[in-house]
């Protein structure tokens, strides 16, 4: 017995075994399959792991943080990378989702700011939720972390009249005024789509203070459902506070970032 809920555990699914009634339903992560998109850019390919979960609420396309990558394709057949969508995408399945893991294109080393806002960039976010709406027809839902968030947040703005994204989820979101493309710093009252914010309250990064993520949600008059969730918790956060490893990346409270952001979503009704 041991073994087994080492086995779960280590996958940050919190498995009843003495009350399974009391349990939310887990689907099975299924193993998926990295492929590639074209860019509209020339000789250019979007990197995608997509991953089918049966009778899935919605598909979550994750906007990692950072240049963009997430790792490589590890035994499991999932991204090894370490950024917190990245590895917590298999939980995120588990919840009930179809997953777009979207990595860093081929014509790109570093995915910085100036091109996360940019037309070409909300292109490439734009044809990987239309082939994940081709694939599963279930909402198709936003969710960023880091830089990822002002990747979310600038195609919800430019797809507004499209039809195409359910809703955003903005972690760890970029909040500083200096940084190009800030969350706070955009049109967010053009955002016509539910959107959760969710910031961890010792979230060290100096370009995600704590008290800045709270400015988000008020600028989002046009959003029909908003919310915002302070985080508390998590244990051993290591290396640079802006990178996946400490608070800022949720470090030891995965499962419980994930299972609020899934209950969150999984209440918005198309």
């Amino acid at each position: 017995m041991t073994r087994m809920w080492g086995f779960f555990k280590s996958r940050g699914i919190a498995f009843c075994f003495w009350s399974l009634i009391a349990c939310p339903p887990l689907w099975a992560a299924q193993p998926g399959q990295l492929q590639s998109i074209a860019s509209a850019r020339p000789d250019a390919q979007i990197p995608v792991f997509f991953s089918a979960t049966p009778n899935a609420a919605a598909t979550l396309v994750l906007l990692p943080g950072g240049a963009g990558g997430i790792g490589r394709i590890g035994a499991e057949a999932w991204p090894d990378g370490a950024n917190f969508l990245v590895r917590s995408a298999q939980m995120f399945a588990a919840q009930g989702f179809h997953i777009a893991v979207m990595a860093r294109p081929s014509d790109m080393s570093d995915m910085d700011y100036p091109f996360r806002i940019s037309a070409a960039h909300i292109d490439d976010i734009r044809k990987v939720a239309q082939q994940a709406k081709e694939r599963w027809n279930v909402p198709v839902w936003l969710v960023g972390t880091s830089r990822g968030t002002v990747s979310g947040t600038a195609a919800v703005i430019a797809m507004r009249d499209e039809g195409l994204i359910a809703g955003l989820v903005l972690t760890a979101s970029i909040t500083a005024g200096q940084v190009t493309g800030a969350v706070p710093g955009q049109a967010l009252e053009k955002i016509t789509v539910p959107v959760l914010v969710v910031h961890h309250t010792q979230d060290a990064c100096k370009f995600c203070p704590p008290a800045l993520a709270k400015t988000i949600e008020p600028k989002l008059s046009a959003s029909p459902a908003h919310a915002t969730l302070m985080l508390d918790g998590g244990q051993n956060p290591t290396g640079d506070p802006c990178a996946a490893l400490h608070y800022h990346g949720f470090i030891g409270m995965e499962a419980q970032a994930v299972q609020q952001i899934a209950d969150w979503v999984k209440a918005r009704k198309p």
